[in-house]
């Protein structure tokens, strides 16, 4: 009898043993949110390049935009922006300078559809012509911090010497960093 109760103990003792083993569940702490997509929000800086139309010439134009978004909505993009590009052609060089608004939705995580709106100057051979440009165009994210865009605007002249509302038109593409 001493015996089977020896066994019975050492049995039960095993038992609970094993089964206070099973009451420690490890834990993996899991963040509760995970955010999702690209950060539009925040200042970038970029450089672009594309070509400009002004009546009968064709233009060379590289440059540089830098600007910051905020997100007042989920999917809504608002920010503001300056940009500058370095204009060239055979018979013409000089410099255009605008200041811009851009308003825009996502269409995915990764893909800004905007409009965009300006105002600025345009100067070669300390002449100066003020303008103003409208606009839009696409931008996508490749990494965390890295955009491509693809921009096109009407551009016309505050002293319009053409008489129309778009005297040139300017087509970007471009990359920039999101910081």
């Amino acid at each position: 009898m001493f015996r089977t109760a020896l066994i019975v103990t050492a049995a039960f003792m095993s038992t609970a043993a094993v089964s206070a083993a099973d009451l420690i569940i490890p834990t993996n702490l899991q963040p509760i949110y995970e955010a999702g997509g690209f950060d539009w929000e925040g200042l970038y800086v970029g450089a672009r390049a594309g070509g400009q139309w002004f009546t009968a010439a064709t233009y060379g134009a590289v440059g540089g935009v830098a600007g910051f978004n905020f997100m007042p909505a989920d999917s809504v993009v608002l920010g503001a922006e300056v940009s500058g590009d370095y204009t060239w052609n055979n018979n013409a060089r000089g410099g255009e300078f605008f200041v811009n608004v851009r308003g825009g939705f996502l269409a995915t995580d990764a893909a800004l559809v905007y409009a965009l709106a300006g105002t600025g100057f345009y100067t070669s051979n300390n002449n100066y012509v003020g303008l103003y440009q409208l606009g839009g165009g696409v931008e996508f994210a490749v990494t965390e911090a890295v955009t491509v865009r693809g921009e096109l605007v009407g551009q016309g002249s505050f002293t319009p010497t053409i008489g129309r509302f778009f005297d040139a038109a300017k087509a970007t593409v471009g990359v920039s960093y999101h910081f």
